[in-house]
């Protein structure tokens, strides 16, 4: 059974600060996918220069439709190079509208039991205003981001355990994560 501690979820739930918290009192290392992410990219073929445009011509969904074969691509190869830390997710690197590629996530997070989903509430809608409190709207070609990953299905579909951080510090939160997560050797 695979030790590490991976935190999924949407922008603005306080993953990364969480990551920090957990690493620390367990003495691990934290991996973030936001720092790694554009060198996995890079392996398999990612267009920095094009990805630019495209944002700047199409908008975020546009960028965001590119990136997901190499977000997929980013989760096995961060697995697969890291064990025995805490890890936190970039928000878009565990949801998936395109089936084969949620599977490719699926697969390789099955064997690993302390996925941790990290939502405000849950109340998907009252979630869903928590995070725009905190990182402000985020609207692109009618569709409010932080709706979609609140509420699309691929997060708790991967998630084995879920906490909600609403009213909670977030040393709160990361002792519930501790108290929630299978363990052998921490």
């Amino acid at each position: 059974m695979k030790q590490d501690i991976i935190l999924i979820g949407p922008i603005g739930t306080g993953k990364s600060t969480l990551g920090t918290l957990l690493a620390e009192k367990l003495n691990l290392p934290q991996i973030s996918m936001d720092e790694l992410r554009y060198g996995y990219y890079k392996r398999i073929g990612y267009d920095e220069a094009f990805a630019k445009k495209l944002r700047a011509e199409k908008g975020f969904l546009a960028i965001y439709q590119y990136w997901k074969p190499f977000e997929a691509y980013a989760v096995e190869m961060l697995l697969a190079e890291h064990s025995n830390c805490v890890i936190d997710f970039g928000a878009g690197h565990s949801v998936y509208d395109d089936a084969a590629l949620f599977y490719r996530v699926q697969k390789v997070l099955e064997t690993y039991p302390n996925v941790v989903l990290v939502l405000p509430s849950p109340d998907l809608d009252e979630s869903v205003q928590i995070i725009k409190e905190r990182m402000g709207e985020f609207q692109e070609n009618g569709v409010d981001v932080h709706e979609y990953f609140v509420k699309h299905s691929s997060n708790l579909n991967l998630a084995k355990i879920v906490v909600y951080t609403k009213g909670k510090t977030p040393e709160q939160t990361g002792d519930e994560i501790l108290s929630l997560i299978k363990t052998s050797s921490y």
